[in-house]
């Protein structure tokens, strides 16, 4: 499949999405990541170590997770935080290739809003 279909989702997506890899190389942002994480260098993160944009106890909680990702490919989401700014919820997903070998991961927002959008408004 043209992998033009899932970058689609992904940039239409209107929380923040920054995947990494293994490494914790930031290897893409969604426009939504980039304009939000503009203050720390927006898309000139891509390419760069996403350790240096956390402090050391959030470094230490990110290799947990790796490993723990790493122990059985069924462990592939993590609730990380909540934001009740925001009022939501923030994860961390694992990010497999076909055989279910560990990749990198992303963050995912997951925001606890009511939908204010009518049903079906396209008219």
């Amino acid at each position: 499949m043209d992998n033009n279909y899932f970058k689609s989702v992904i940039d239409a997506d209107e929380a923040p999405v920054v995947i990494c890899d293994l490494s914790h190389t930031v290897v893409y942002m969604n426009p939504t990541a980039v304009k939000r994480y503009e203050k720390r260098g927006g898309a000139a993160l891509i390419g760069r170590s996403l350790m240096g944009c956390h402090n050391a106890d959030s470094n230490s909680k990110i290799e947990r997770v790796i490993a723990w990702f790493k122990k059985d490919p069924a462990n592939n989401k993590v609730y990380t935080f909540r934001n009740e700014k925001e009022n939501k919820d923030v994860y961390m997903i694992a990010l497999r290739n076909d055989g279910g070998e560990l990749i990198g991961y992303y963050e995912k927002h997951e925001y606890r809003n009511i939908e204010s959008m009518a049903l079906y408004d396209i008219d």
